[in-house]
């Protein structure tokens, strides 16, 4: 996906928001805070949106039922903040979207299926840093329009934006106006010049309700948000390829990879589908809580 991600705020602001019970509470990210000496301790990152934090929630728990000590560091913010803080030692493991994740390490990446995005990716991790095997579960950026406005312009993909992309405003999160999946790309794949871009949150409530109530035209959002179907949107077809194959996949410290670890979450990723996200989304959305939703999926799966 490219890509759920926010402003990269200061790390003062990024303190760490996990409840789970029996999970360590430090946050490495705060500006104060000690080196890191506990070096047996998996710490669990995760972007700041809910989808991510839940996933970090279940490897995290998942991990922990294997007896691995565990610490998740919830909704730390940006693949720019997070991934120099996989590099540095401040976290360990990351659910991640592999072709956003391929994009940001090689911005000349032209793979699309999953793949050839796995090969690449694979290919492009920094030393140090090794992937596990991709989930089959997908949740990639869609552009999403209102019924009302795909009836009036005939829209069904989003080359069909083309004649009216000057009349409309587009929304997504800040990092879109400077992405290839996002502004940049939508004009030089489609040719897409929109009247403006409004700054929103990551495919979140706020680029709902604007979408819903014509603040925007177009949005970014993902395709597991159980939000399309409940407003009646309407995800336009991305026939160019222009967002690459986004399946879950778990990007770890090659230093914390053993069997138990690679088994447990290779496990976790061949039982996650994508139906299962968009149920499990729903759930967060009415306000279920993370510890609730992971520890469930993993007892109906048989992984607690």
């Amino acid at each position: 996906m490219a890509v759920r991600m926010m402003p990269a705020v200061g790390a003062l602001a990024l303190m760490a928001l996990s409840t789970l019970p029996g999970l360590a509470q430090s946050n490495p990210l705060a500006a104060d805070a000690p080196a890191r000496t506990d070096t047996n301790t998996i710490i669990v990152g995760s972007a700041d949106f809910p989808e991510s934090q839940l996933l970090a929630t279940i490897y995290a728990k998942a991990l922990a039922a294997k007896g691995l000590k565990t610490d998740i560091r919830a909704s730390i913010g940006s693949r720019e903040v997070y991934m120099p803080a996989l590099l540095d030692g401040s976290i360990d493991l990351l659910p991640e979207y592999a072709g956003a994740t391929l994009s940001y390490l090689d911005k000349n990446a032209t793979a699309h299926s999953p793949q050839d995005v796995a090969a690449a990716l694979k290919a492009a991790l920094p030393k140090g840093v090794s992937m596990l095997t991709p989930s089959p579960a997908q949740d990639g950026d869609v552009l999403a329009v209102t019924r009302a406005t795909a009836d009036k312009y005939k829209l069904k993909t989003i080359a069909d934006l083309k004649p009216h992309a000057g009349d409309l405003v587009l929304g997504g999160p800040p990092e879109w106006k400077t992405r290839k999946e996002g502004v940049v790309g939508l004009k030089d794949v489609y040719g897409l010049e929109f009247k403006s871009f409004k700054a929103l949150d990551v495919g979140g409530p706020l680029t709902v309700t604007a979408l819903a109530n014509g603040q925007v035209q177009v949005a970014d959002l993902f395709s597991t948000d159980p939000a399309i179907v409940a407003n009646d949107f309407v995800a336009l077809d991305d026939n160019q390829n222009l967002f690459p194959a986004q399946n879950i996949v778990p990007v770890i410290a090659a230093a914390k990879v053993d069997d138990t670890v690679t088994k447990t979450l290779d496990a976790v990723s061949a039982a996650l589908t994508t139906k299962d996200l968009i149920e499990m989304n729903g759930r967060l959305a009415s306000q279920e809580s993370y510890d609730v939703v992971a520890g469930e999926w993993l007892a109906t799966h048989k992984l607690d």
